[in-house]
């Protein structure tokens, strides 16, 4: 086996390795959520003061009978419609008016937010924790009724503000203003009308029931909390956040993380985030915590203790980001408004370098293509001519290998059966003719890392959901929908739904992927080893099969990356004589197919 072809083979068994693992899904759902009491959770809610922790134990909470319904104020913004509950000011209704559940004009739109009581009830809630001077039933919390004091309908133009006064000597408010994306912010303020001072610390706190139904399960996403802590991202699935070791002090697991100066918490899902920003100046505690008897998990932004003096006010303002993970939205946050590190609230992964550059080239050439498919065929372009130095020199590696192949003939016939005589006189050749065989393989080995980059941007970036390109393919994000069982999207329906046969039902994209690494092969006579050929003819099928259900875009990408390979190829290998036959090398293959299959079998 020559050298040229173990480097091939070896690139695409890295290939499909790399691949492979890609398509593990893990299994089973997760149990449906139950309810239970509110309030007495509530009662613990946030962390208290660094003085009275130790005191307090919170015992698990019972089943409680349903609470009762609280008014409500309406939002409406361009982005955005729903509305926020009296009760703890709870933002728990909300849906995204611009995204919809599926690529479908009929389809519902995402409902991100969902009110207590509901399954899967999301939502957001402000209060105070009493510290110093003030007990624990004088401080609002999640299950406090507001009055709403100016405002009615919260849209990106008119704030609302919410009252509350303890009935003791403080007053407290609220202002909910949103901007016309997917950020609110939230003024906590107190007025001191006593006589006394007191102090209290105000919180903002996110709760989730259960584990999302729709939850993906794949490896190359994360799904669950997210924050930053002065710079450091941390993200933790949810199965680990219900692993957290228990703390005396509440009874509950949890972890903690005191930031100094900048940071914010949250839960992500695919496409979707809800985070809660504190002042980027100042410190605050994220808190992340799981009730297991009722199955809710909690995150939390607990800011300093605050001490008000008779006849003083104090205000808190802290942010709330509830919508889609769009790049230039979240980008903005994080420029323009100083939300430090938000960007990375987008899951990179460990290919950050790659993935972050790799996705701002695909955004740009889409702003000004205006197409996405024409945009990743753009950039495979952009990325095959940022590597053509180094492909250049593989190619013209490989050319010069072919014309050593007599000399390697005479070798071969000269050692015999001496392997060690063998390869010193191979090295010995390679080196008097300035050859490196493993420089072949150089490019393949390349294309792993940004095959994986361009795959994780694909799955990842909301830009691409429900993005179409041309003809049948209107979602770059989902597999090719065209089949045989609907004549390749010339019928007005879609392909059944076959189970584990469903690798049968391919669409146009993977055939074509198919015919493309097989047409590269041909490039090159087959090797004339009878196990090597079976591999390379075997490999483009294969290949084909294994990506058919793969996102449109990322087989998108392969063509193109095939296509312009085949070009490069051709063009260098004639720029140094070699003239390659590829109609030759196929009906030469053929011909070995036929006379293989005429042989009698022994």
């Amino acid at each position: 086996m020559d050298d040229q072809n173990k480097n091939l083979i070896l690139a695409t068994l890295l290939s499909f390795l790399v691949i492979l693992g890609w398509t593990y899904l893990s299994p089973p759902e997760d149990p449906p959520v139950s309810l239970t009491d509110e309030a007495a959770i509530a009662a613990s809610d946030p962390a208290l003061p660094a003085t009275q922790e130790a005191a307090t134990t919170t015992t698990a909470p019972e089943a409680a009978a349903p609470e009762t319904p609280a008014p409500r104020v309406a939002i409406k913004t361009d982005t955005l419609e729903g509305s926020l509950s009296l009760r703890g000011g709870r933002i728990d209704t909300l849906s995204l008016t611009q995204y919809r559940v599926e690529n479908t004009e009929d389809s519902p739109i995402v409902q991100l937010l969902r009110p207590e009581g509901e399954a899967g009830a999301y939502y957001a809630a402000f209060g105070w924790a009493a510290a110093n001077g003030i007990a624990t039933e004088n401080v609002p919390s999640p299950e406090t009724i507001w009055t709403l004091e100016t405002g009615d309908t919260l849209t990106a133009d008119t704030p609302v503000t919410l009252l509350w006064d303890n009935g003791v000597g403080q007053v407290f408010r609220t202002e909910i203003a949103v901007d016309d994306e997917f950020m609110f912010s939230f003024t906590q303020s107190v007025t001191n009308n006593g006589t006394e001072a007191v102090a209290a610390r105000p919180y903002g706190l996110i709760r989730r029931h259960g584990i999302p139904e729709d939850l993906k399960k794949f490896f190359i996403l994360h799904e669950g909390l997210v924050s930053m802590t002065d710079g450091e991202l941390k993200e933790t699935d949810y199965d680990d956040i219900q692993d957290f070791e228990i703390h005396a002090s509440e009874g509950v697991p949890a972890e903690r993380l005191e930031a100094t100066d900048s940071g914010w918490i949250g839960f992500t899902d695919h496409y979707w985030m809800t985070t809660l920003i504190p002042a980027q100046s100042a410190p605050f505690r994220s808190t992340s915590k799981y009730y297991e008897r009722r199955d809710l998990f909690q995150a939390e932004a607990v800011m300093p203790v605050a001490t008000i003096a008779a006849g003083e006010t104090y205000s808190n303002t802290t942010r709330f980001f509830a919508g889609a993970k769009e790049w230039e939205v979240i980008k903005h946050y994080e420029d323009e408004e100083g939300v430090s590190g938000f960007i990375d609230s987008i899951d990179w992964g460990m290919f950050f370098f790659l993935t972050k550059p790799i996705f701002w080239l695909l955004h740009t050439l889409h702003g000004l293509i205006g197409n996405m498919g024409w945009a990743i065929i753009a950039l495979t372009i952009t990325l095959k001519a940022l590597v053509l130095p180094l492909a250049y020199k593989s190619y013209v590696s490989m050319a010069r290998m072919k014309e050593l192949q007599p000399e390697m003939e005479k070798l071969k016939e000269q050692t015999g059966d001496d392997k060690q005589a063998m390869q010193q006189g191979m090295m010995k050749l390679y080196k008097d003719n300035k050859v490196s065989p493993a420089s072949g393989c150089l490019p393949m080995l390349l294309q792993i890392p940004i095959f994986f980059s361009l795959y994780k941007v694909i799955f990842v970036t909301i830009e691409l959901r429900h993005t179409a390109w041309i003809g049948w393919i209107t979602d770059l994000s989902a597999p090719d929908p065209s089949s045989i069982f609907n004549l390749f999207g010339l019928l007005p329906f879609a392909a059944p739904d076959l189970g584990p046969l469903q690798l049968l039902s391919l669409g146009i994209l993977p055939i074509f992927l198919g015919v493309s690494m097989w047409l590269q092969q041909k490039l090159n006579p087959a090797p004339s080893d009878p196990t090597q050929q079976m591999i390379f003819a075997w490999m483009p099928w294969v290949f084909m099969f294994m990506l058919g259900n793969f996102a449109s875009g990322l087989v998108l990408y392969w063509i193109a990356n095939n296509v312009i390979t085949f070009i490069q190829q051709y063009a260098i290998m004639r720029s140094h004589g070699a003239k390659p036959d590829v109609f030759g090398n196929i009906k030469s293959s053929l011909r070995r197919k036929k006379k293989a299959d005429a042989a009698p079998r022994k």
